[in-house]
């Protein structure tokens, strides 16, 4: 890396989160603590301390002294002198929001208004909307509204003869389960409030509660479903019982998100009893879903899902009544259309540079082993050296400076972000002292750290907040918290993707597996794809029989050799003898399913993989001169590296989500597979070990160029 790249960086380490924070000043009044001000402004005594040097901890304040109090932030580079114990213990107990509505703010409202119109309070605004603590309330402008589950203990009684407890099948999924009920998703997280937030999965067994006529069940009686309703303009409990010829008591029973929400508004969805006939299993193995959005209409609709009208009414009864948001439409498994599918539930194509919300202000914490304390740029040799011989600070300056573009990238759309950066030093010890001093509530997404250790560290502390951790290495780790973010594809994965599309193209090829001791249970996995399939036992000096290996190539059909091994010796061997069993008669293309280092080597040639049109999968594919590669140059003088590609496509996809919905489990439950300068992100969120990114290409050498296979 380039010492102009470097510096650089190392400056902006220490002078970013300066540049994002902001203030607010205090008059002390009479009987005030440090304690009591940083308890009202949602900051530790350290932050204010760390801005007014004439304080001295222990001492108490003097009325009428003006205090500087950093807002959105806090300082970085000194150790706190708060214990965590007794921070925790000061620390005001706030209830968590269940989700969050957007409002635009009307002339002359106010920030009583809005919070008395919520059934809020104005600081649960303000904490959540941080700039109205610097300006005012504007028309046009665009809050984050927090939903709170306030609901009077005698409202949210059950009674067990309007409700069951469902035990979930194999293959069910919230969305089947909604549809089999004719209830929406809301309903089913109202009633069933245990279920998490950051994941739709339900486990086979799990026990649901799920409401039910008199006299019939899902399992006795499934024809006894119910239909959604979108509540019009004026419409009131009265009426609307009137019209369904029930009891209004009945009607608020079915939906308790009715009391939630302070009754009946226009635009919510409902249920409400209807008979339907809804026969045959509905489950992941027979269907797929789709949950209608507002002011959706049936024509596009049914463009959109590749199906008729008349082909959709019969799945789906209900739609005689009319399309409304909220319904839960089932579709055939193998039904194949311009959608993408995630989790059985599909997806809506989403822009999002077309769906940016400018009102969402991500925060982003970055936890990575800069090395700091190992880096002399007085000493150019030394840390050409340190550069050389230590991946993690290559890793964390490349990663770092593609992140910089991104941010730039992303002020330019209008989107705001708070950015603080620490260096971890790769020490578990000094990763928890920066999380003892930092508050990590409030934060959107941490970026790092790079070791195992000090990862499950920030994910457990972060799991307490909700904060989402992107972990930038690869997703063999023993971490099983459901709040990382694992962006490099698994081997596993990248092994099942190259040889599905294997299995995909074949059509009369010879296949000849040949792997090391190690790559044993590979080779297993590669036979049970091809049970046909020959394996060749390499010699104790690690070579391939000549005569052995020619015996099996075919002169009828190409050869495939699948080469599975972490030994450079062997694959510059291998490749060396299969080009030379390359002749007018015998076609040979090699392949692998983790192409690692050893394929990387120095005394590999590259003429004999372009020969083999070696075939490999791969998390990043080569890039050009894009417009990512020219903002890099101009700003760093050099061209980005691997690393630095990666930093900038990573950083540039999470806050793209942020900025559409700021909470990243949601937003990756409804984008799918998108594709940036040189590398893809499709996060699938796993039972209990988070988030992985299953994207990945398909890449070949070809005449001396390495080029992306599209299946």
């Amino acid at each position: 890396m380039p010492k102009s790249v470097l510096t650089a960086i190392v400056l902006l380490l220490w002078s970013l989160t300066i540049a994002a924070q902001q203030f607010k000043t205090h008059a002390v009044k009479e009987g005030e603590t440090l304690e009591s001000i940083a308890k009202q402004y949602r900051v530790t005594p350290y932050n204010i301390l760390t801005y007014n040097k004439e304080l001295k901890q222990g001492e108490p304040l003097r009325p009428n002294t003006v205090l500087v109090i950093p807002l959105g932030g806090q300082a970085t580079g000194v150790q706190d002198t708060i214990s965590a114990p007794k921070a925790a213990e000061e620390a005001p107990v706030q209830e968590e929001p269940i989700g969050y509505t957007s409002h635009r703010v009307r002339r002359k409202e106010t920030l009583y208004s809005i919070s008395k119109r919520y059934r809020i309070t104005e600081d649960d605004i303000k904490r959540y909307n941080r700039e109205l603590y610097a300006a005012q309330l504007k028309k046009g402008m665009r809050l984050k509204i927090p939903k709170y589950r306030r609901v009077r203990q005698e409202e949210t009684q059950i009674d067990s003869l309007n409700f069951e407890q469902y035990t979930v099948k194999p293959k069910e999924t919230r969305w089947s389960i909604a549809h089999k009920y004719g209830i929406t998703i809301d309903s089913l997280l109202v009633l069933n409030p245990e279920l998490p937030k950051t994941t739709n999965y339900l486990a086979e067994g799990q026990q649901l509660r799920l409401p039910i006529l008199a006299g019939s069940s899902v399992e006795e009686q499934e024809v006894s479903l119910y239909e959604s309703y979108t509540v019009p303009p004026k419409q009131t409990l009265y009426s609307l019982g009137r019209e369904y010829g029930i009891d209004s008591q009945e009607i608020v029973k079915l939906n308790p998100e009715i009391i939630e929400l302070g009754g009946l508004k226009e635009g919510m969805v409902i249920r409400l009893p209807k008979k339907k006939d809804d026969s045959g299993e509905v489950n992941t193995d027979n269907f797929i879903f789709y949950e209608v959005k507002p002011g959706q209409n049936v024509f596009r609709l049914t463009q959109n899902l590749n199906i008729t009208y008349t082909e959709l009414v019969a799945l789906n009864p209900d739609l005689t009544e009319g399309l409304k948001a909220g319904m839960v439409l089932k579709l055939p498994r193998d039904k194949e259309g311009e959608f993408e599918v995630k989790n059985a539930l599909i997806l809506d194509k989403i822009n999002l540079l077309d769906s940016i919300n400018t009102s969402n202000r991500p925060r982003l914490l970055f936890l990575l082993p800069f090395r700091l304390d190992r880096l002399n740029l007085n000493d150019t040799e030394n840390t050409k050296k340190n550069l050389e011989r230590r991946n993690d600070i290559k890793y964390s300056l490349g990663l770092y400076s593609g992140a910089l573009v991104a941010l730039d990238s992303i002020a330019k759309l209008g989107i705001s972000v708070d950015v603080k950066t620490f260096d971890n030093e790769l020490n578990l010890n000094r990763t928890k002292e920066i999380l003892l001093r930092e508050n990590l509530n409030g934060f959107s997404a941490i970026i790092g750290p790079l070791d195992p250790n000090s990862l499950k560290e920030v994910a457990v502390q972060a799991a307490n907040h909700q904060v989402p951790v992107i972990a930038p290495i690869a997703s063999n780790s023993d971490i099983s918290l459901g709040n990382v973010f694992f962006s490099i594809p698994s081997d596993d994965i990248l092994r099942e993707r190259i040889l599905n599309y294997a299995e995909g193209i074949r059509e009369e090829q010879n296949i000849i597996i040949i792997a090391d001791s190690i790559n044993k249970p590979v080779e297993a996995l590669i036979v049970e794809r091809f049970p046909l399939a020959k394996t060749v036992t390499l010699k104790e000096n690690l070579s391939v029989d000549i005569e052995v290996f020619s015996a099996m190539l075919s002169e009828e059909h190409e050869n495939w050799v699948f080469v599975e091994t972490d030994n450079f010796k062997i694959v510059s061997s291998v490749s060396s003898i299969l080009n030379s069993s390359i002749t007018e008669d015998i076609k040979i293309k090699m392949f692998t399913t983790n192409k690692n280092k050893a394929f990387e080597n120095d005394v590999i040639s590259s003429s004999h993989l372009s020969n083999l049109n070696f075939c490999y999968p791969s998390v990043y594919k080569e890039v050009g001169n894009d417009a990512f590669v020219k903002q890099y140059r101009q700003r760093f003088g050099s061209i980005p590296d691997r690393y630095a590609i990666r930093g900038f496509d990573l950083t540039y996809d999470l806050l793209l989500k942020l900025a559409y919905k700021n909470n990243l489990f949601e937003a990756s439950q409804l984008i799918g597979e998108i594709e940036y300068t040189g590398n893809k992100f499709d996060y699938n969120k796993d039972i209990s070990s988070g988030y992985f990114n299953t994207a990945s290409y398909i890449m070949q050498y070809d005449t001396m160029w390495i080029k992306e296979v599209k299946p």
